[in-house]
């Protein structure tokens, strides 16, 4: 899947992601990269609204799997199940959230669970930057289900 067909798919699908002018600039399986600008989600502080910043990391580590998944050829319900959110420092500009790829291992096992039982659970974890500086860390479990 392309940066911008991830994107389009975004804005018609969660429309928050469009109003908050969330642009993607990297997808694939290995790694995806979302990046909002702060105006449309800026806090009476000046600096990037906590709640914007948890969305676009959820929204990264939900796409990377949403985009590995389908390069994978299966077709499954993802929901997050449970998150915690840390944020280190303000962020007064354009962020971006920056969800990696499970070790090869978990995604093997998590693939396997989900074609025996048609639902399996894994952790993703996505990286806050604000220029090239680490403002906070995400991670989540989600859960993959095959209707």
């Amino acid at each position: 899947m392309t940066p911008q067909a991830l994107q389009d798919y975004l804005h018609a699908h969660i429309p928050l992601s469009k109003a908050m002018a969330v642009e993607v600039e990297t997808a694939s399986p290995q790694g995806v990269c979302l990046a909002a600008p702060l105006g449309p989600n800026i806090n009476h502080r000046d600096t990037v609204f906590g709640g914007s910043a948890s969305a676009v990391a959820i929204l990264s580590a939900w796409a990377l799997l949403h985009v590995s998944l389908l390069d994978a050829g299966i077709k499954a319900r993802l929901v997050i199940q449970q998150n915690s959110m840390s944020y280190d420092l303000p962020m007064p500009g354009t962020f971006s959230a920056k969800a990696a790829a499970p070790a090869p291992e978990k995604w093997q096992r998590f693939l396997a669970t989900l074609g025996k039982h048609k639902r399996a659970r894994i952790g993703i974890r996505s990286i806050l930057y604000c220029g090239e500086q680490k403002v906070g860390e995400f991670e989540g479990s989600f859960v993959a289900i095959i209707p």
